[in-house]
């Protein structure tokens, strides 16, 4: 066999290397982006003080396949057909959701929002006195979730929309990755 043949061969063999290492990897990111992990931009005020307009973080898509979404967490969620919302959880399905004085009452218990006290602050340096305003109890029905912004003047959550249904979960935000000197988990 000559070298020139067996050049051919080997170039061949490189190519055909490349392609499948090529389609291999989009098959993976493929799968990673479709089950495990999303990027999402947050648009809009409703999470301030916790997440900014135009920040970059990561959504753990695959967590809720393994257990259902708790209070607390901050979700993503399909609002329609057009837009995703990214909320806080504040109750699941069963749970009696009121909010009275300022006071987040759940089941009848106030419900500490240590997230909440940068932006209360704020609001009361401004002379503010309502941080959030009073709605009457509100029962989670069966597979909903009750979310509300961290923004509460300036959110549009299920106290507008209504409870969420669990199924229109995207997944639950994991970190901001953008801009880079804002790098930090969103818990």
């Amino acid at each position: 066999m000559s070298e020139e043949v067996t050049s051919h061969r080997s170039k061949k063999h490189e190519s055909w290397e490349w392609i499948k290492a090529l389609v291999i990897a989009i098959a993976l990111a493929f799968l990673i982006r479709t089950f495990l992990f999303a990027p999402f931009i947050v648009q809009g005020e409703s999470m301030e003080t916790t997440l900014h307009n135009n920040e970059k973080l990561v959504v753990n898509k695959a967590i809720y396949y393994l257990r259902d979404p708790k209070p607390g967490e901050i979700i993503v969620f399909h609002a329609d057909e057009e837009r995703d919302y990214i909320k806080r959880v504040i109750a699941v399905e069963g749970d009696t959701v009121e909010m009275k004085d300022d006071q987040l009452f759940v089941n009848g218990e106030v419900v500490d929002e240590p997230y909440l006290e940068r932006k209360e602050e704020r609001a009361r340096a401004k002379g503010e006195r309502n941080f959030t305003h009073d709605f009457p109890p509100v029962t989670v029905p069966e597979g909903h979730l009750f979310v509300m912004g961290d923004n509460r003047l300036n959110s549009e959550d299920s106290r507008v929309i209504g409870p969420i249904e669990e199924s229109a979960v995207v997944g639950r935000a994991e970190f901001t990755f953008w801009p880079i000197s804002e790098f930090r988990m969103t818990r």
